[in-house]
């Protein structure tokens, strides 16, 4: 459905993307992530066709987008960080302008602006004036013009923004309905968004995508990222001890176990090298220093955990 090979965009000595590669199937919800000025917005612009790239090319369900741009935008909803709103319009006259500039015309005209506005929960403002609903209400409405033409691909760029809780949840769960039929590329700073709405998501750090995939998938590519939490009862701090077990890396976590007023329990999280027999040599020193070992369990990193390491270290971490 969307096929990217090499994209890249410069802005003067600027390279705001460079040499970007990735593919999305038909039904795929991926998240785009990364910190500000990674080059998420300018991607999604390349792809809807709102700006060209410096160099690469890429194809959105099979046309390209020099050549068949038009045609892209038919096929495709978008909601840029900014909602695109005419604040002189109510918002059905807005709604209405915009089915009309996507050549929606009668009975099928009402039946999708009916259709947004129950979907984005827009029917206690529908004849109020853009300029006097609150910014919520304008992020929805903005939502809805994205989907008004029932597309078979959206892209949005922080459509959650200026929501309440309430409201966030609803447009997750939306996105969730949506992503069953068609394409979906979602740029959001909300991790559990991304964790809650999104197959696989993309991590972008100064203009390259420095991982790819599920969280899993992601961890499992990333150098000596193998974590393990223990539970220890009986003597001091183990940090020390831990600190110098072959295969343990770093220990990244050692303190009273929560609830032990008598500071006999540790709760600890270790790094270890990966392919390694750290855990059994862990569990040796444990026995040898006279620990008991009440809990023993693998850990992965969150999305969170791996967002932030991969954006503060750059790809060095990614094989």
């Amino acid at each position: 459905m969307i096929e990217a090979s090499n994209l890249g965009k410069r802005y003067g000595s600027l390279e705001a993307v460079r040499g970007v590669t990735f593919s999305i199937n038909p039904g795929e919800v991926v998240g785009l992530l990364g910190p500000n000025g990674a080059g998420k917005t300018t991607i999604m612009k390349i792809l809807t066709c709102f700006m060209f790239p410096s160099y690469g090319e890429a194809r959105i369900a099979g046309f390209d987008i020099f050549e068949k741009p038009l045609e892209i935008k038919r096929l495709v909803g978008y909601l840029p960080e900014n909602a695109p709103l005419y604040s002189d319009l109510n918002v059905m006259e807005y709604l209405d302008f915009m089915a009309e500039a996507r050549a929606l015309k009668g009975g099928r005209k009402s039946e999708r602006i009916d259709w947004v506005i129950d979907e984005c929960g827009l029917e206690n403002v529908v004849y109020r004036g853009i300029d006097a609903i609150s910014k919520g209400y304008k992020q929805r409405t903005g939502l809805a013009q994205a989907m008004l033409h029932d597309p078979d691909i959206l892209i949005l760029d922080e459509p959650t923004t200026g929501l309440d809780p309430n409201q966030i949840i609803e447009i997750r769960q939306l996105i969730t309905r949506l992503g069953k039929k068609k394409t979906v590329i979602l740029s959001t700073h909300i991790l559990q968004e991304v964790e809650a709405t999104c197959n696989r998501v993309l991590i972008l750090n100064e203009g390259r995508i420095v991982a790819k995939g599920t969280a899993e998938e992601i961890q499992r590519e990333m150098k000596g990222e193998v974590l393990l939490r223990l539970l220890l009862k009986g003597g001091g701090d183990p940090a020390a001890g831990l600190s110098r077990v072959p295969g343990v890396r770093e220990v990244l976590q050692s303190a009273p176990a929560p609830g032990d007023e008598s500071g006999g329990s540790y709760s600890v999280q270790l790094a270890l090298t990966p392919d390694s027999q750290a855990e059994e040599a862990v569990f040796d020193w444990a026995v040898r220093e006279g620990f008991k070992i009440l809990q023993m369990i693998p850990q992965r990193l969150s999305l969170e955990e791996l967002f932030i390491k991969l954006t503060r270290e750059g790809s060095a971490n990614v094989r």
